[in-house]
């Protein structure tokens, strides 16, 4: 009897490790389900990709433009280019290239948070999203048809903060509102805009912009004294 009771114990304590090694992760087991669930939640919290939250190939290669990040050299500057031609009437689709750069100058008539975009992932986080200026040739003139939108992006707002200076919209706002600046960055036709910019769809009355081509993102932003040149 006594040898019978040893023997259920026995099998019982066998019976209790195989349950347990079938059904209990083991150790390492674990441990990879713990690495990988970090794993996941780093991929969620990762900086936005280039292309943005973009579906269509069309607003990804838009997206991977305005999120460009390299500073333009000196041969990649269009120097025909000024805020004047910028603004000139007419279809305006083919008349710059987005691989140029350009340089301009004007009076800033508005800086504000830009929208929530396909191309900062749909952030609502301010910093996260771009800033538009609003550049004006004639600072007397209000008419929303007759301003070039030039945009600083997050990514430069960051490489600028890594530099001591801050691009936030708010201190964008308050250095360069009402005043001449000279704008430098990456030219870019924003396609999202073309039915809303005067040169592309004439006399809408719904349009709030010049042109469909910017400055995006911009790269340089330095302050001038009135400059009577400007007003043309």
């Amino acid at each position: 009897m006594k040898y019978f009771l040893l023997l259920l114990i026995v099998i019982g304590l066998l019976a209790t490790w195989f349950y347990f090694q079938n059904h209990q992760p083991t150790l390492e087991k674990q441990t990879a389900q713990t690495s990988l669930s970090v794993l996941n939640t780093e991929d969620e919290e990762s900086e936005c990709p280039l292309e943005g939250s973009a579906k269509s190939e069309e607003v990804k290669a838009l997206n991977i433009l305005k999120n460009r990040t390299a500073f333009p050299i000196s041969t990649d500057f269009d120097t025909h280019i000024s805020l004047s031609n910028m603004l000139a009437e007419g279809d305006d689709k083919d008349r710059w290239q987005s691989t140029n750069a350009a340089r301009i100058q004007g009076y800033v008539a508005n800086v504000k948070p830009g929208g929530v975009e396909t191309c900062n992932c749909k952030s609502k986080n301010m910093d996260d999203r771009d800033t538009h200026i609003e550049i004006l040739l004639n600072p007397n003139s209000n008419d929303k048809i007759k301003r070039l939108i030039v945009e600083v992006t997050p990514r430069m707002r960051k490489l600028m903060k890594s530099k001591g200076i801050n691009w936030s919209t708010r201190a964008l706002r308050d250095d360069y509102l009402g005043r001449f600046v000279e704008i430098e960055g990456w030219l870019m036709f924003d396609k999202e805009h073309e039915t809303q910019a005067q040169n592309t769809n004439p006399n809408n009355t719904r349009n709030w912009r010049a042109t469909a081509w910017e400055i995006h993102p911009i790269t340089k932003i330095t302050k001038l004294e009135k400059n009577p040149n400007l007003f043309r």
